[in-house]
């Protein structure tokens, strides 16, 4: 199930607009990829990113995999949660497995996928 209120890119985040703030997180088919999160690194408040910069990285059993943004902003927020409990991402990755809340510096997502580009690309394979 891909939730179709929010956007997705190639590298499988998917991105929640809400006010002009983000939300962003990592995809079902990510989460399945990596296997097992044992731990999320996330930036810090207030740090600022242009889009398509890493902003942390996520490590399973399997890889770790860096996180990047695709719109510019500044955090807002992490998902502390992850701190003590990274298999959220794994559980619930379009809810309680989130990673960071964005403010919007005005840079628009222009090249992200809506759920059913999203999913035609999974089927591509």
């Amino acid at each position: 199930m891909i939730p179709d209120d929010r956007l997705y890119t190639e590298q499988h985040e998917w991105l929640k607009l809400e006010d002009g703030e983000a939300v962003l997180g990592i995809t079902d088919f990510a989460q399945q990829e990596l296997g097992d999160v044992v731990f999320v690194e996330m930036p810090a408040a207030g740090q600022a990113f242009e889009a398509g910069f890493e902003i942390g990285a996520i490590e399973s059993v399997k890889a770790v995999a860096e996180i990047y943004t695709p719109v510019g902003g500044t955090v807002k927020e992490t998902n502390s949660q992850l701190e003590d409990a990274p298999e959220l991402v794994n559980e619930d990755p379009y809810g309680e497995g989130w990673l960071v809340r964005l403010q919007l510096s005005g840079e628009g997502p222009d090249d992200l996928m809506t759920a059913s580009e999203y999913e035609s690309l999974l089927a591509a394979g």
